[in-house]
């Protein structure tokens, strides 16, 4: 594919993600409250796909390609290491400057108080979905057309229950049900907006494949550490999450397998 290809199909597979949010985040309207249990199962589940998307769908390719461009396995491993650390610090850093709150460990990052707490929800849950579309951006790093599309796929099918999950959250804060809708398919919005920067730097420059790779794995490594295991393991239902975190796995690693 030609690199204006890439960037367009990185645009429309992220886009075509974001649906499976718009589609949860509809659930809402037939689903008005979820059990702490479900809503941490749900959330592990999504954790499992984004876990297996980020080892099969972009640091094993990552890791391909680096080995190639330095010519050693060694310093390849080395680079893809690299960016996948820097990837989830630059995340780190946002998070630490970005004022956000999430539902469950409250507000964080700067001087939050002039933003009222819809704002704050908001920016949590872009925070959360960028990287996943900046992940399904680089999957089609090199023309690799099977690999993004895997990833779409498979972010697609983990943000339904987390479109649905942050929909019912807002419900069960006050938001009316279409207001919590809305703002769960707004939040989608982002993804295809990390798509085209993700495609756009793979394309522009061959060298940066692996590290943009990498770096989309690195962010997305740090969502699932530093957010969703954390808030799924505080209710008393980790052996729950810990489980359907493994179903979730298994899933997306027969459907990177499959296609």
């Amino acid at each position: 594919m030609s690199a204006s290809e890439v960037i367009w199909m990185g645009f429309i597979a992220s886009f075509c993600a974001s649906l499976g949010t718009a589609a949860g985040s509809l659930g809402v309207f037939a689903i008005r409250r979820l059990s702490r249990q479900m809503e941490d199962g749900l959330l592990s589940l999504a954790a499992g796909i984004m876990l297996a998307a980020t080892f099969f769908s972009l640091l094993l390719p990552a890791l391909e390609y680096a080995s190639s461009d330095y010519q050693s396995d060694t310093l390849g491993g080395l680079a893809v290491g690299a960016g996948t650390l820097l990837g989830a610090f630059t995340l780190f850093a946002i998070h630490q400057y970005v004022p956000h709150e999430h539902f469950i460990s409250g507000r964080e990052g700067g001087d939050n108080y002039k933003l009222g707490r819809i704002w704050l929800f908001v920016t949590a849950i872009t925070l959360h979905n960028f990287p996943e579309g900046l992940a399904v951006g680089v999957g089609f790093a090199g023309g690799e057309l099977e690999n993004g599309l895997t990833l779409a796929i498979g972010i697609g099918l983990q943000n339904f229950p987390e479109g649905l999950a942050v929909a019912v959250a807002l419900l069960s804060v006050g938001y009316s049900a279409g207001k919590s809708a809305m703002i769960g398919i707004l939040s989608g919005l982002v993804e295809p907006v990390g798509g085209l920067i993700g495609a756009a730097a793979v394309s522009s420059a061959a060298v940066l494949m692996p590290w943009a790779l990498a770096f989309a794995a690195g962010a997305m490594l740090f969502v699932i550490s530093d957010e969703i295991i954390p808030e799924t393991h505080n209710n008393g239902n980790q052996n729950l999450a810990t489980f359907t975190l493994l179903i979730g796995f298994v899933i997306m690693m027969l459907l990177d397998t499959s296609l």
